[in-house]
C-alpha cells in the first residue's frame, strides 16, 4: 500500500505506488459472483420514451436498507434471433444517467446502458436536474468525508457495484451478445471505469475518458486528501484508489484525456496507464475540453474501438516501439488504415501540468516504413505524437518527461 506524507501543506507520496503484486494481492470488496447475477428491474413508465426505456434495478444495500439503481437502456432494430454488441455508459461528476448518450450507441447499432452512481433519478438530459430518490444510495462522488464508514456504505463501493450489475442486467437481455460488451465513462465515470475493468472481467474492452488513478499522487483533489489527514488518505487511496486494481485489467483499454485536464493531469494518467499488462492505446489531445454534453461521450477513437473489438471493423494504429537520441524523437507504428498526418506536441514549461502551454508542429510521416519522425525544439520539457489516421482518429505515444540543461540554454541532457 502507498503511503502519504503531508510536507509544508502538499501531499507526497513516500513509497512506490501500489501497483503488481501488492495490488494483485488485495482482497475485492465486492462480491462479485453476486454482483454477476442481473438484478430484479422496475418499470418507470413516466420516464421512459418511444425509444429509451426508464429503470429501476435493485443494488446492494445502504446502511442495512435496499437500494435501487436508476438507469435509462435501448436496443437497436433487430433482425429475427440477431444478437448485438452492447456499451455501459458510466456518468461522471455533476451528471447522472443520459438519454443522449444511450441514443448515441443505439444509433450505432449497439445496446446501451447508462445508471446513476450517486442514489439520484436523472432527467435524461446533460444539463439536469438530477434530484435524489428515497432507495438511493450513498451521494457522489469521491466519498472522502464517508472513510470512517462501513466499506459497503462508501459511495465507490456503491458506484462500482452499480456498474457491475448494469453489466449484469444488459447482458441478460435476449437480443444482447454477452461476449461482446464495453465499458466507458467520463472523469468520475473513467475512475470507475479504471476500477470495474479491473474487478469484473467480462467486459471486451474498457475507455476510460480523462478519469485515471493516482489521486493522492496528482490530482485536483489533493485537498480533500490534506483534509483527511495522512491516516484516513491512505486508507481512502488503498480502498479506492484505481492503482490497487489497474493490475487486474485482462482487457485492452483506450486512455482518452487532454493535455490540461484540471481533474486528471497526464503525470498520474501516464502512472495508470503503465499497469495493466493488457494492452493499450492512448489518445491525448491538446487542450482536449473536460465535460459532458459531447466532449467526453463522443470521442469517435472510442467508436472504433469498439467496431474493431465487437464487430470486427477497422482497429485504431498501434505504436510499436519508440526511442529518442538527442533532440531526435521517433516512433514506429503498425496501422490497417492508412496514417495521413503526424504532428509532434511539447512543452517548454514546467510545474504543474494543468497550466502548461502546449505547441504543435508538424513531424516526419514516412507512411510506408511505418515510422515518424521529429527534432525536438531546444527547450523541450515534455513532448509526445499524435498519428492520425484517414478517419481523423487519434492514437497517442507516451509522452516523455526531458531534463534540462540550464547551462546550455535549456537543451537536454
Amino acid at each position: 500500500m502507498k503511503h502519504l506524507r503531508f510536507v509544508s501543506g502538499i501531499l507526497l507520496i513516500i513509497s512506490i505506488s501500489m501497483g503488481g503484486r501488492a495490488a494483485e494481492n488485495q482482497a475485492c470488496p465486492w462480491n462479485i459472483r453476486a454482483l454477476s447475477v442481473a438484478p430484479k428491474v422496475t418499470e418507470d413508465p413516466q420516464r421512459s420514451t418511444s425509444d429509451v426505456r426508464a429503470i429501476f434495478y435493485e443494488g446492494v444495500p445502504w446502511k442495512g436498507h435496499p437500494t435501487r439503481v436508476f438507469a435509462y437502456y435501448g436496443l437497436p432494430e433487430m433482425k429475427g434471433k440477431e444478437k448485438v454488441p452492447a456499451m455501459v455508459l458510466v456518468h461522471g461528476g455533476g451528471g447522472s444517467a443520459f438519454i443522449p448518450w444511450v441514443r448515441l450507441w443505439v444509433s450505432r447499432g449497439y445496446a446501451a446502458i447508462a445508471m446513476d452512481t450517486c442514489g439520484c433519478v436523472s432527467s435524461g438530459a446533460f444539463s439536469g436536474p438530477h434530484p435524489r430518490h428515497e432507495y438511493g444510495g450513498p451521494p457522489g462522488w469521491g466519498g472522502f468525508d464517508q472513510i470512517d464508514q462501513p466499506i459497503e456504505d462508501q459511495w465507490t463501493y456503491h458506484a462500482v457495484a452499480a456498474v457491475i450489475l448494469a453489466n449484469s442486467l444488459v447482458r441478460s437481455l435476449p437480443h444482447v451478445d454477452p461476449n461482446r460488451i464495453g465499458l466507458t465513462g467520463v472523469s468520475w465515470g473513467g475512475y470507475l471505469v479504471c476500477i470495474v475493468a479491473g474487478v469484473d472481467h467480462r467486459f471486451r474492452f474498457a475507455a476510460p475518458v480523462y478519469g485515471c488513478g493516482f489521486l493522492g499522487h496528482d490530482s485536483v483533489w489533493l485537498g480533500e486528501f490534506r483534509k483527511m489527514g495522512e491516516d484516513k488518505a491512505s486508507k481512502w487511496v488503498g480502498l479506492w484508489d484505481p492503482a490497487a486494481y489497474l493490475p487486474r485489467v485482462r482487457v485492452p483499454m483506450l486512455w482518452v484525456d487532454g493535455t490540461n485536464d484540471f481533474a486528471y493531469p497526464l503525470d498520474s494518467l501516464q502512472r495508470s496507464y503503465r499497469l495493466p499488462q493488457s494492452p493499450r492505446t492512448l489518445c491525448v489531445r491538446v487542450r482536449m475540453p473536460h465535460g459532458h454534453g459531447g466532449p467526453g461521450e463522443n470521442p469517435k477513437e472510442i467508436q472504433a474501438m469498439a467496431e474493431s473489438l465487437l464487430r470486427k471493423g477497422m482497429p485504431l494504429a498501434r505504436i510499436d516501439k519508440s526511442g529518442r537520441e538527442g533532440l531526435d524523437a521517433w516512433v514506429v507504428f503498425k496501422t490497417k488504415a492508412p496514417i495521413t498526418k503526424a504532428e509532434l506536441n511539447y512543452t517548454t514549461d514546467m510545474g504543474q501540468w494543468q497550466t502548461r502551454k502546449w505547441e504543435t508542429i508538424p513531424a516526419t510521416l514516412d507512411a510506408k516504413g511505418g515510422k515518424v519522425s521529429a527534432r525536438l525544439p531546444k527547450g523541450t520539457t515534455v513532448y509526445y505524437f499524435n498519428l492520425l489516421d484517414n478517419r481523423d482518429l487519434v492514437v497517442s505515444s507516451e509522452h516523455e518527461e526531458l531534463l534540462l540543461n540550464k547551462a546550455n540554454g535549456g537543451g537536454v541532457q
